[in-house]
């Protein structure tokens, strides 16, 4: 059971039926409602209508034996201001809901052969009751608001439901007299009952098409999704990031899902190739020092006149360097906090063009930024140092506002870098030097690192010509 409600097919199908079930209760109970309440006042207008026309006749002044009471079968009492019966049908034989439940008329005033009901006086009290506070009518003059009541009658053996009408006439002689007419309510049972059991049967009926019809849409719907789910365990298990999920031709929230994940093995593939890339370029780059340490070591060993300690001491400090620049590309691959720290961009460049032959500053005032100063140094440096291996005679450093970005450019005058290498120079060991020997060409990371630091600085590093030759590196970063 919980596997089963654990889908989305059969959440989104429960989800469905129970909102369909709530607006079907709601929309029955009101339609229900609204049919009783039709129905009942339909029942009160002709009540009224049959309670009006005897109470003209009353107004007219015919007796109670001429009165039109048994009509339609429909149940009529005529009732003095004391609660007596004085007129009724024919054919009734119990009455409730009028507050007179006399059947048999007798003469106003008590009449010989007649035995007042038991109840009689409770009746004359309610009957004071409903006639406390009402205006005084005229002779002849038929009250024109009609109350309405809810009772039951039996006409000739049949107990029906009936709504009664309830009109006061009066008539001068024989003083204020009541008409309690009665029209049944059997329609209003029978088509609310019809109503009833026509929604009992039909709405279970729809619910289960409103529950099959979601189940399969929402299979269709879903369908491209549990193909996305097969392709990703294969790629989980066979571990060939070069496989897509298939995509399918809509233009809904599935099928974006699938361009996205599509997009995410892509990237997730370029990442793994580069990781790859990267450790066979630095186990390469690591190779060479180390080979050639362990052979100086190994000559010193065996004659110690011919032990190369400079060149011993210029290996060992290229593997340090080198083990230092993996180490801050892998910090920077983890995430590194850049930090907060306010730095004068003038002041660092001055600062690091200090004992660098051939280096000139021009800086600007109070041109900060927000960063990691030692991160922004190792930026500065590489600049620095790279511009000074390509450089003829001397390297520029000019630091300046530019609205919100500061900008720091390093300038050679060297032979430049060709417009199709331009971004190439900076992705991780690569060189545009002709040979990978160990000379001061370095290990490629420099520039690397340098874009690394500016991007998660919020800035860019770009290289283009320099005014006067050579290439001009350019760091933007975001002022304080």
């Amino acid at each position: 059971m919980r596997r089963l409600f654990g889908s989305v097919r059969a959440r989104a199908t429960l989800g469905a039926t129970l909102v369909v079930a709530v607006a079907l209760v709601a929309a029955g109970a009101a339609v229900l409602l609204s049919l009783r309440s039709n129905l009942s006042d339909q029942a009160g207008t002709q009540a009224e209508r049959t309670a009006r026309e005897v109470a003209a006749e009353i107004a007219a002044g015919k007796t109670y034996g001429q009165l039109s009471l048994d009509g339609d079968d429909r149940p009529v009492q005529v009732v003095t201001e004391d609660g007596t019966l004085v007129a009724a049908g024919e054919d009734l034989e119990w009455i409730s809901g009028t507050g007179n439940d006399a059947v048999r008329p007798r003469a106003a005033g008590g009449g010989a052969g007649q035995t007042p009901p038991e109840d009689a006086d409770d009746d004359a009290d309610d009957k004071a009751e409903d006639t406390a506070g009402e205006d005084a009518l005229d002779a002849g003059e038929i009250d024109e608001e009609t109350d309405f009541r809810d009772g039951s009658a039996t006409i000739d053996g049949d107990t029906e439901d009936y709504r009664f009408a309830v009109v006061r006439v009066e008539t001068g002689d024989r003083g204020t007299l009541t008409v309690y007419a009665g029209a049944p309510l059997s329609a209003e049972h029978s088509a609310v009952s019809t109503a009833l059991t026509s929604m009992l049967i039909g709405f279970p009926l729809l619910l289960g098409v409103v529950a099959g019809v979601t189940w399969l849409v929402t299979r269709r719907a879903l369908h491209p999704v549990e193909g996305i789910r097969r392709e990703m365990a294969a790629i989980t298990a066979s571990e060939d990031l070069a496989r897509r999920v298939p995509e399918p031709e809509t233009h809904d929230e599935v099928a974006r899902l699938a361009r996205t994940t599509n997009e995410t093995l892509a990237a997730l593939e370029t990442s793994v190739e580069r990781q790859r890339r990267f450790v066979a370029d630095a186990s390469h780059e690591l190779r060479s020092p180390i080979a050639s340490l362990r052979t100086q070591l190994e000559v010193g060993a065996a004659h110690p006149e011919l032990l190369d300690v400079t060149g011993a001491v210029e290996d060992t400090v290229r593997l340090q360097h080198l083990a230092a620049d993996l180490l801050l590309l892998a910090r920077l691959d983890a995430g590194e906090r850049r930090g907060d720290t306010r730095v004068d961009l003038g002041a660092l460049a001055r600062e690091e063009a200090a004992g660098r032959a051939g280096v000139t500053v021009e800086a600007d005032r109070a041109v900060e930024v927000a960063g990691s100063r030692g991160q922004l140094e190792r930026v500065l440096a590489n600049l620095l140092d790279n511009a000074r291996r390509h450089a003829r005679d001397g390297v520029s450093v000019t630091v300046r506002r530019e609205g919100d970005r500061a900008v720091l450019e390093v300038a050679d005058d060297g032979d430049g870098v060709p417009e199709g290498e331009r971004e190439r120079v900076f992705e991780r060991f690569v060189r545009l030097d002709a040979a990978r020997s160990r000379d001061d060409g370095g290990a490629g990371l420099g520039l690397a690192i340098a874009r690394d630091v500016a991007v998660r600085h919020g800035g860019t590093l770009t290289v283009r010509d320099a005014p006067a030759g050579g290439a001009l590196f350019e760091l933007r970063l975001p002022l304080v």
